[in-house]
Parts: C-alpha cells; structure tokens; sequence
C-alpha cells in the first residue's frame, strides 16, 4: 500500500453575483469544480495555480487573497490509497467570455461557465472540499 498526498490549487474567479466553475471528464467521470488542478513538485501554490488557469481556460489570473486549505482528511475520489489537499484562491482575470448558466454541459472534455452564486447548490460540485470552499464563499 502507497499512502501519498496529492495537493491541488484551485482559483475561484468572482463576476458579480457569479463564479466560475469548470465542467470535465475526468477518468470517464463528470465532474464539476473549481478551475484549477495538481501542484507540481518544486513548484509554489500561487505559480502552480497560475499555470493551471493559464493551461485550463487559456487566460492569466491574479491571486488575490486566499480563501482555505483542506484541514479535515479527505482521501481521493479516483485513488484511496491518496489523502487530497486543496488550496483555494480568489482570483481575478480580464477577459470574461464564458456562458453564464447553472447548468453542467459536458459536450466537451473540458468546459466552463459562470454559475450564480446564490442558486448553486453544493450538491453541484462532485468534490467534497468544494462544497465546504462553497459554503466560505457564499
């Protein structure tokens, strides 16, 4: 057995009463989350979140404050034998061209949407952690 911890960073990008959120495939699965994804090894968690928005909706952010990190253990949904930490930033970035809808769409393998915030349901989000950032949030 291989006990290894997986870190992600996540930016959560705020448009009014709106949030941004990112529908994908993931390992066959549908998932929605906040946009962002695994840290790399000798990378920080700003730099590293900024590679992943940059690699996921093809835009730069700037981190504006952080929001939370994990701090009850949560194993990984695809890998139980990985405990998941998560670190949440407000992010702010310039251009704001996706749907606006509360609905997931999985036309694609990788989509987003601004989804408002007072009528999403935690329910929505297919992480655990993502829920609780959700209730922070609001």
């Amino acid at each position: 057995m291989i006990n290894k911890f997986n870190i992600r960073v996540y930016g959560i990008a705020k448009k009014g009463n709106y949030i941004l959120l990112c529908d994908e495939i993931v390992h066959e699965h549908k998932v929605t989350k906040f946009v962002g994804g695994g840290l790399e090894f000798g990378e920080g968690t700003i730099d590293g979140l900024k590679r992943e928005f940059l690699e996921e909706t093809g835009k730069e952010v700037e981190v504006l404050r952080h929001i939370y990190t994990t701090d009850f253990f949560q194993p990984s949904v695809f890998n139980a034998q990985h405990q998941i930490i998560s670190i949440y930033y407000e992010v702010a970035f310039s251009e704001e061209d996706f749907p606006i809808s509360n609905t997931p769409s999985f036309e694609h393998d990788l989509q987003f949407r601004w989804a408002e915030l007072n009528h999403l349901p935690e329910n929505d989000f297919t992480f655990p952690i993502d829920r609780v950032v959700l209730k922070i949030f609001k």
